[in-house]
């Protein structure tokens, strides 16, 4: 999952991306001690997130030219809105209904990375536009691994754990690993290499905003204590 074009955006990403992987949202979530007032509103806003995902792939089709990319593209986009009904049922068990969490308010931080992930879709190409789309496939999929080989982790009695094992699980690894067969194949044909210097800004920046992401799960524990 390191190697290649996208393990050297990974790597020039350094300290933000550990960040990122082992943000206290993140080691909450491992150890079972995370608030679940900060949970739901993860979870609420991952939702929203997840629709406007789903557009950035449905962009992301448009800028290909050949069936292969393009069916690479629609496989993704279909594993997100299949996902969402998943989500929704998931959600059920937190005392969260699709109606109500489709009325919810967008956080400023699901405003700010969803729509710069789809202003680079618009103003770039299909590879600047995966670039900006992979810290969070990628990522997830790294903590998910992580978590689970992590000794440290609580699974039994822990609520979170079937989060944990949804983002380890072989389904979405292999999802992943064809969305990373994309991306290393598109960095090859677009001139990555050429391009590293402005693709690593992109890459940074989504790092820096999926993190802001977690920071909003627990800035909303802190205003509406609550005990799990």
């Amino acid at each position: 999952m390191f190697d290649g074009f996208y393990g050297r955006l990974r790597q020039q990403t350094g300290d933000r991306w550990l960040h990122y992987i082992h943000h206290p949202f993140v080691r909450q979530l491992a150890d079972g001690t995370l608030p679940a007032s900060a949970f739901r509103r993860y979870l609420i806003q991952d939702y929203l997130f997840l629709i406007h995902f789903a557009r950035a792939y449905a962009l992301l089709v448009s800028k290909f030219q050949t069936l292969p990319e393009m069916r690479a593209a629609i496989r993704s986009l279909n594993a997100i809105v299949d996902e969402l009904p998943l989500h929704v049922r998931y959600c059920a068990q937190w005392g969260l209904t699709g109606k109500a969490m489709a009325a919810e308010t967008e956080a400023p931080e699901t405003l700010n990375y969803t729509r710069y992930v789809l202003d680079i879709g618009h103003a770039g190409d299909a590879l600047d536009l995966l670039t900006a789309l992979m810290p969070c496939v990628a990522g997830y999929a790294e903590i998910g691994v992580g978590l689970l080989n992590d000794t440290q982790t609580v699974l039994t009695g822990n609520p979170y754990a079937p989060w944990i094992e949804n983002y380890g699980a072989p389904l979405y690894l292999s999802g992943v690993q064809a969305s990373l067969t994309l991306f290393e194949n598109l960095a090859a044909q677009r001139g990555g290499a050429s391009r590293f210097e402005a693709l690593a800004g992109i890459f940074a920046t989504a790092t820096r905003l999926e993190t802001a992401f977690w920071q909003m799960g627990l800035d909303a524990a802190c205003a509406t204590p609550e005990a799990r």
